[in-house]
């Protein structure tokens, strides 16, 4: 690790280029597995490898991307998962020497974790760990994880890269045009959780052209101080003649070069399409330039899947929504034990509504199960909210669930000065790469001046730094008391806010109502302590945001203080009245059952919407029209946001999962009854592509929306999609492909289906297929995405049925 450390800190590396594309031209069969060429084929392998050394590379990649037991189980080699990763280790280092690195490859599995697929984080640590485990005893020198498109599998991948060896990690996400992954991560929000988890050196590779690449880093570099990647495509993919070609020569991929530098890349290399050609250029790029870098300095920042959130320093104070705890809330209480969670998705929604920036999330209560709860509760928030979190649990148990689910990194609320507290936490905030509230208090309560809770918050933070959290990543909560029992503390708690800001330069955060507990008319005694102490310097406010009065407090202060620059925050809430709330109030709960069936599915609420099926029922409404007036409107609306960038992948997908439960219900009244449907819909991917997860999402909103759907599965051969299309006298075949070894399939088996006499409408999609192709090849529609997929499909179809 230190030689790997030392190096990308004295000079820029360069690393190597495609593997695929490489092994193609030197036998592997379209559809075939690469990796079992390190068992077959040794030579041919080592010698890729000794190109690229040749070529210039200081890091030569192991030939073991798809080498995970999923990826190697449809080849059935599953039983040999050590074997091959220890042997691409083997033939790296060969052709390496001494004198070059060797970076062991991970690539994606294919599956998405809870909730949008059906992994769980513990096996996926275990299936990761497996292939570690080889590298790590077949001697590489650190571990690349490239590709990537769903951030949750990329934690699990670190944390299995933690657990069974000490060698240095890169790891890579793949970003498309928008700017996002296919999941909805953005650049920013990726960084902030891998640099957290302690990754050596973040970026992105794949997808983009270096263009493209450049945007994608330089939004990292914008909120992380970690050395970063750069591993560019040879321009984007074009299929002439029936080959996808790259045609980015070796000058284009270093028209970037020096703004890449700039920008603290320390390591630089090719993906799909590159050749030893490509990285000779860069290696000769590189000569004669400056390659010192120095790091920005860490601010504490936290993420969701999709957004960043800062605490402290010139940013205006944190709003920490409060509402969904179970303290004086019996409803909410109730609701936790008979593990349900529409309280926890409506006050998550509403929360942010009102402007909070990140929501606490507390399921303490008698009788409750806290572990269950509380990583329920995660994954109910992350489905309406795209906000970070604030898991507010002092049950390590509890908070180790929950921290396995949270997308991105989180606060955790709380660590006190108890040796218990720092021994139980601090632990589980390094593992998981979260931050931590460090209350100012210890075994003998909460200290009664300022620079008792000082000291009690340098002791924190020593034993913080000490489990190897950075500084930045420790909020202090100065503690409020309520002023009716203790009034002369809380000018006390002001002097704490300064005295942590000016002697240790760590954010602050404070329950800002505790202040005026017990007192009438609170919301007047509240907002003026929440003033006071924004004006101590106060980084993080737990309050409830659909407070008016605080939130006027708050959006004026931050004027006041020079923290809304121009006043924009203060215009957007006040421009249209003289004195407003800082935000609208919540709209009001849809009264019409068709109208609360539609926000169910809106709000992926799977625990309420049978019950709203029920009361339809009830009402006399027929299951035609439950359906089509009700649960069909609310996936309509989602996808009109999805188009917006509204919501994500992962909020579809919880969509159509409460659409599923609905119809679950509703199936049960149409027994014996013929059942109108949209159209009959084939679904597979094409011969030697073993990539589903695009085509299985399509399958379920197909048949959400209606459709029925019959999956072939992955790797299908074009004489069995023309059997069963003949057979069950289908109305559509769907066909998907993600390699560009793959995507001529589609040609061969649109082909049969026509000489076949097939009469079907085709349609294709996948992430190597684009509209132009689609034409050449004679289908009748594109699709880009699941959801327009859908649309697509019911215009094209309309007029048979």
């Amino acid at each position: 690790m230190a030689d790997f450390i030392a190096a990308i800190k004295q000079r820029v590396l360069v690393l190597d280029g495609a593997m695929g594309t490489m092994l193609q031209e030197r036998g592997l069969k379209a559809g075939g597995c690469p990796e079992e060429m390190n068992l077959t084929a040794p030579d041919v392998v080592e010698a890729v490898h000794r190109e690229y050394a040749d070529a210039g590379a200081d890091i030569i990649v192991t030939n073991s991307f798809g080498g995970s037991r999923p990826k190697l189980a449809h080849y059935g080699l599953e039983d040999k998962v050590h074997e091959i990763n220890a042997r691409a280790v083997v033939l790296a280092r060969n052709a390496a020497g001494p004198d070059r690195f060797v970076a062991a490859s991970i690539g994606p599995t294919g599956r998405f974790l809870r909730p949008v697929g059906d992994a769980d984080f513990d096996d996926m640590v275990e299936v990761f760990g497996e292939q570690v485990r080889a590298f790590a005893e077949a001697g590489a020198d650190l571990i690349t994880m490239e590709t990537f498109l769903d951030i949750a599998e990329l934690r699990a991948a670190v944390i299995a890269c933690r657990r069974y060896s000490d060698l240095p990690i890169m790891a890579l996400m793949t970003f498309e045009n928008e700017g996002r992954s296919v999941l909805g991560t953005s650049p920013e929000a990726a960084a902030v959780t891998l640099e957290a988890l302690g990754v050596t050196v973040i970026g992105t590779n794949c997808g983009l052209g270096v263009e493209g690449i450049y945007e994608m880093l330089a939004r990292m570099r914008s909120v992380c101080s970690t050395p970063l990647i750069a591993q560019p495509n040879a321009g984007l993919p074009q299929l002439i003649d029936g080959q996808t070609v790259f045609n980015a020569t070796p000058q284009d991929m270093v028209v970037y070069h020096q703004q890449l530098l700039d920008i603290g890349v320390r390591v630089i290399g090719g993906c799909c399409g590159t050749t030893p050609a490509h990285i000779r250029a860069m290696r000769e790029a590189l000569q004669g330039t400056e390659q010192d870098w120095t790091p920005p300095a860490r601010r504490c920042l936290l993420s969701s899947r999709t957004g960043v959130v800062e605490i402290g320093g010139p940013a205006a104070c944190a709003i920490i929504g409060e509402r969904i705890n179970p303290t004086g809330r019996k409803a909410y209480a109730q609701e936790l034990r008979e593990a349900k969670t529409a309280y926890i998705r409506r006050e998550a929604q509403a929360q942010v509504a009102a402007g909070a920036h990140l929501l606490d999330v507390n399921c303490g209560a008698p009788g409750v199960d806290e572990p269950a709860a509380l990583e329920r509760a995660v994954l109910a928030v992350e489905g309406v909210a795209q906000v970070p979190l604030v898991l507010d649990s002092s049950d390590p148990a509890a908070l180790e669930r929950a921290l396995k689910v949270a997308d991105g990194k989180v606060l955790i609320n709380s660590v006190s000065g108890e040796e218990k507290s720092l021994k139980g936490i601090l632990p589980l905030a390094k593992k998981y790469g979260a931050a931590v509230i460090a209350l100012a208090l210890d075994g003998s309560g909460i200290p009664e001046t300022a620079e008792e809770r000082l000291a009690v918050a340098r002791r924190i933070r020593d034993a913080a730094l000490e489990a190897g959290l950075a500084p930045e990543d420790i909020v202090v909560d100065c503690l409020t008391l309520t002023v009716s029992a203790e009034q002369k503390r809380a000018m006390e708690t002001i002097r704490t806010l300064r005295l942590v800001r000016d002697e240790l330069g760590l954010p602050t955060a404070l329950g800002v109502s505790n202040i005026s507990f017990g007192l009438p008319c609170r919301p007047v005694l509240s907002s003026v302590f929440f003033a006071m102490a924004l004006d101590a310097g106060l980084s993080a406010a737990i309050i409830n945001p659909r407070d008016e009065r605080m939130m006027d407090a708050y959006l004026a202060a931050m004027v006041l203080l020079g923290k809304d620059v121009r006043a924009e925050s203060y215009i957007a809430a006040y421009a249209d009245v003289s004195a407003a709330p800082a935000a609208a109030a919540p709209q009001d709960a849809p009264t019409g059952i068709r109208d609360r069936l539609a926000a169910a599915v809106i709000e992926g609420d799977k625990d309420g919407v049978v019950a709203l099926v029920e009361q339809a029922l009830t009402e006399g409404l027929d299951t035609a029209t439950i359906s089509n007036e009700g649960l069909l409107p609310g996936l309509e609306e989602v996808g009109r946001r999805f188009g917006e960038n509204r919501v994500f992948l992962p909020q579809v997908m919880q969509s159509a999962e409460t659409m599923q439960t609905a119809f679950g219900r509703l199936k049960q009244e149409m027994q014996g009854a013929s059942v109108a449907s949209l159209g009959r819909i084939l679904m597979a991917t094409v011969e030697g592509d073993i990539h589903d997860i695009g085509k299985n999402i399509v399958c379920t909103l197909l048949e959400n929306h209606g459709f029925e759907v019959i999956d072939l599965g992955k790797n299908v051969s074009a004489d069995r999609i023309v059997e069963q299309a003949v057979e069950l006298k289908v109305d559509a075949v769907g066909l998907s492909a993600l390699m560009t070894t793959t995507i001529e399939q589609m040609r061969v088996t649109v082909d049969r289906l026509r000489a076949a006499g097939v009469k079907v409408f085709t349609m294709v999609g996948g992430a190597v297929v684009t509209q132009e192709y689609a034409d050449e090849i004679g289908a009748d529609m594109y699709a880009a995405d699941a959801l327009e997929a859908v649309a697509k499909a019911k215009k094209l179809l309309a007029a048979e049925h």
